[in-house]
């Protein structure tokens, strides 16, 4: 097993896409060390891509994110793509308000440029008592706008809590 202390803006990119509510989630959860475990881990600087295999477990404060395999690159003009591969790959973070946000799938794929988080596989993401389930969850972390695809033949679930009344 490989345990890894890191602090990089790939690293932190890749846990990022757990958060993927970056406005709701705790401040607190950026300033903390990357911490990153795995059964093997492999750095191509040259082609700025790392990877790690077996059971990878990544924690940054409350946001965490576990696949089999976890790959990272960044292109030359700095945008970062991430890739988890699980059945499931599971990712979640503590949020500032309605409690947690927790999610899973087949595969998630992150493109810092456009900052979109792609769930595919059996997606479902769950956020304050809210669900959306499918086969694949569409989200733009910078207009925070989901979409819920379905397989073929098959229908989007979705649960939306009501609002609660301030008092």
């Amino acid at each position: 097993m490989i345990r890894i202390h890191i602090s990089g803006k790939v690293l932190a990119a890749m846990l990022l896409l757990t958060g993927s509510m970056p406005l709701w989630a705790l401040d607190s959860d950026r300033q903390q060390p990357i911490q990153i475990e795995a059964d093997q881990g492999s750095l191509d600087k040259q082609n700025q891509t790392t990877v790690f295999t077996g059971n990878v477990k990544m924690r940054q404060g409350t946001m965490y994110m576990n696949a089999a395999r976890v790959t990272a690159h960044k292109d030359n003009a700095g945008n970062q793509t991430i890739i988890a591969d699980g059945k499931p790959a599971t990712f979640g973070q503590q949020l500032e308000k309605d409690g947690m946000v927790f999610g899973h799938g087949d595969n998630v794929h992150y493109e810092s440029q456009s900052g979109i988080v792609t769930i595919t596989g059996n997606a479902q993401v769950n956020r304050g008592g809210d669900m959306a389930r499918g086969a694949v969850i569409v989200y733009n972390t910078n207009t925070e706008v989901y979409t819920v695809k379905s397989a073929p033949k098959g229908r989007v679930h979705v649960i939306i809590q009501p609002q609660q009344k301030k008092k």
